[in-house]
Order: C-alpha cells, then structure tokens, then sequence
C-alpha cells in the first residue's frame, strides 16, 4: 500500500488544506486510538504540541477522536518532540502525539506519533492507520468514553530527565550561553534546564505569539544567535528548532557549528571512553565526507542512510549504535532518549566545554569539511532524472570526482525538485559537476 498522508516524519502540510484539517486530526486521532486498544487496561495517549497557533485546533480535534474511541487523553501543553517521547513511556501511555511541523514556519501543522515504547511508528502500524482513514471507525459505547485532563508537572518531569542525561558532578558554573530557542516547544524548558546547572543564560526566541515559531530565529535561521552571542560575549550559542529535535551551534567568535562537527565531537569523545557502541556514528547522505574521513582516522566507521532522521534511528537500532544525527542537527542519543534531542545533545557540547577548558571555537572545530554544494531544480511533470543526457551528465561528474569526492542526486519526498549535491577536495570540480548536472536536468524538464 503506498503512503497517501504519511511522509518520514508523521503528516504533515498547510494548516486547514489537504491533510491538516481540523476534520483529518480528529479521523487520526480515531484510528490511532483504536490501533493502540490492546489489552484490558485502561487505555491513554499523551499529546503535546509546539507554539503553533493551529496547535490549539489539531490538539482539539485530536482530543475528540481519541476520546470518542475509548482512549484517555494527558494533555502536557508546549514541550519538545523528545520529551513527549519520554512522558509516553514514562505514563506507561499506549500512544504519544506531538502536534508540530519542526522547522517549518506557522502556517505549516504536523502530527507525528510514538508507540508505547516512546519510538516513533513502524511502517506497519503506519499504514494500518492510513487504511483507516478511508473507512468508518467504530466508535466507543456512552460508557467508555475517554476523559481528557492536562498535567502541570510534564515540563519539570522533562528537565529533569535533561538534566539526569550528564553526570551528577558535571556543572556549567561560569559558563555564559546564549540560547535561541526559536520562539517554540522549548522555550522555557531549555533555557531553565541550563539555568539549573549553574549557567548564565541569554535567551532569545523565548516569546512565542503562535506565529513567530521559526520567524528568523532558531536553527535554520542563526543570524539572531550570531549577533547575541558576540554582542553578548557569550562563550557558545545554542539554536534549537521549532520542535526541539534539532541543535545547531554557534562558537564564541559567531562561526555556525553543524551537525557533522556535533557528531564527530561527541562520538570521538565517547569512543575515548569506551561509551561508543557499533563502532561508529550514522549519519545520512548529505553528511559532509570530512566528517567521514576524521571518523576514519579515528578508528571508527561513518554509517550512511537515506535523508531523514527516521532512516538514522532505524540504522542505529538495527546495528547497536548509540550516536547518530544529521548535517541540519538532528541528533538521536540513544543512551538517553528515542529520538532526536536537541537539547540533551547541547549539554554534552557544553560538558565537553566545560571539561576540556578550550574555547567552543576550537573543541568544535575538529576537522575541516570539503567543499560540498547542493542545489534544488524545479520541474514541471515528468521523470528527469531517467532522461538519458542526465544519466550521462551523472556518469561524467562521477567519473570527474572519482576517489576525490561524491555526488548525491535525489528527487525532493515532498515537492517537484531535485536536488544536486556534490563534494570534494577541489572547488571548481565540484562547482563544475552540480552545474552540469543541474543543467542537463533543467533541459530534460523543459
């Protein structure tokens, strides 16, 4: 059966079109409900969400399809993608949902949905919801109605659960950090969890409106931190995204430290102490091949999965590992959580910090990236990339970058691109061979 809602993190889209309806999260809520009713228990769901002004509706609508299945509902208000991974295992809850769509900006909703186990959904249970959506759903007797209740200590269970992630003598003390917390789901939570182990903090992207969430701040969009963290003297800039499952950093200088560096520090650091399993880090496609090379020389391999955080978490579990992530910041640390987290991934940068004394220009500069370029070709209709001068145009750039560097070219999951990236020791070969290609690509859609 082909995915009609589900994309490779839950439904996603335009709020009120399509999909993100407030009728489509109430039918969600419905068949996810009645997915989970296993057993005698009374059964329970945790729903969390972002700072979405739509949030309101899709937390609403949802609440009316579970409970109108059977199932409780523990509401827990703005949090982090990753701690209502953790409240859905903590509450021994059948199902947890986190109402957000991460990076993108406020017009844009999401459902993404866990299991009892606090990961995220099998392609199994994934598509045995889709196949519901089409038909009617039985609904609960008068009787067996679920009740809806919020609970007020979600946000302290989560930073404390943070904060339990370092060890106990580990202290930020003298630490300044600015934090842009991207006007979303960690908003208070991030900014306290540091706060409590002893930094000085400065926050921005702390004062959400339900439409500010990722408005030039946060993540994708570091110009904000770069500014306060110099403006401020701070010694390290933390930029989470929207949902909170992202980091990106910013060294004291101002410089952007992505996730590749991220990766390469707290893999080597845990590798050194024996802490690393599987040998490695997974990591995707679009990870840079100096990260690779520095793993290498390390002793240590450079798993590599299709885009996207849920093709990494499948990778680490199959394979033992417990570091995984992506270029843009996704980071899973399996030891202490089931997805990506942000937050939890900042505090070992800023243990490291503090324990290495270096300054976050240096610890995070651990090796050099090559020269990578990716851009994005819109077409019209049609399959391009099965058009016979872009085969040949790929086969010429391979050869041309051949035991220097790779490409990667993949048609866009969700929109009519496709984006071209190359990397390699040499500039102008790379420059050459994303031009070459987007070019043939561009003639063969036309």
């Amino acid at each position: 059966m082909s995915r009609q809602f589900f994309g490779t993190d839950g439904i996603r889209g335009r709020t009120n079109k399509g999909a993100m309806t407030a009728a489509m999260a109430m039918k969600v809520g419905q068949a996810a409900g009645t997915r989970f009713l296993r057993g005698a228990h009374r059964h329970r769901v945790v729903i969390g969400k972002d700072t979405r002004l739509s949030g309101y509706m899709i937390e609403n609508a949802m609440v009316a399809g579970f409970t109108s299945v059977g199932m409780d509902v523990v509401l827990t208000g703005p949090l982090p993608t990753p701690a209502i991974a953790l409240l859905t295992r903590e509450l021994r809850a059948d199902v947890g949902v986190m109402i957000s769509a991460s990076h993108n900006p406020y017009e844009d909703n999401g459902i993404k949905l866990f299991g009892p186990d606090g990961f995220k959904l099998s392609d199994e249970d994934e598509l045995a919801i889709e196949a519901m959506l089409a038909d009617e759903i039985a609904l609960a007797d008068a009787p067996e109605i679920g009740r809806a209740r919020r609970i007020e200590d979600a946000r302290g269970r989560y930073i404390h659960a943070v904060k339990a992630s370092l060890p106990n003598s580990v202290r930020l003390d003298g630490l300044k950090i600015a934090v842009d917390c991207a006007n979303g789901a960690a908003y208070q939570v991030a900014p306290s969890a540091f706060w409590e182990l002893g930094a000085e903090i400065v926050a921005v992207g702390v004062n959400p409106n339900g439409k500010n969430i990722n408005d030039r701040c946060g993540s994708t969009h570091v110009g904000l931190l770069q500014e306060t963290v110099v403006t401020a003297g701070a010694d390290i800039g933390i930029a989470l995204d929207g949902d909170a499952d992202r980091l990106i950093v910013v060294d004291e200088k101002g410089q952007t430290i992505d996730g590749d560096q991220i990766m390469a520090l707290i893999g080597s650091q845990l590798a050194a102490r024996g802490q690393l399993r599987g040998g490695g880090v997974v990591a995707t496609v679009m990870s840079n091949l100096g990260l690779e090379r520095f793993l290498c020389g390390q002793g240590l391999t450079l798993e590599r999965t299709k885009v996207g955080d849920r093709h990494v978490l499948e990778r680490m579990r199959e394979g033992g590992f417990n570091v995984g992530g992506e270029q843009s910041g996704h980071m899973i640390l399996l030891d202490h959580g089931t997805t990506g987290d942000g937050t939890v991934a900042a505090l070992q940068v800023l243990a490291a910090l503090v324990q290495s004394g270096k300054r976050a220009s240096e610890l995070l500069h651990l090796f050099d990236p090559v020269p990578q370029l990716l851009r994005n070709v819109r077409f019209a209709g049609g399959k391009p990339l099965e058009a016979a001068q872009v085969k040949t145009a790929i086969a010429d750039a391979e050869a041309a970058l051949a035991g220097r560097g790779r490409l990667v070219i993949r048609p866009s999951g969700t929109e009519p691109v496709i984006r071209v990236m190359a990397e390699g020791d040499d500039a102008g070969e790379v420059e050459a061979a994303v031009a070459s290609i987007c070019h043939a690509v561009e003639k063969a859609a036309a």
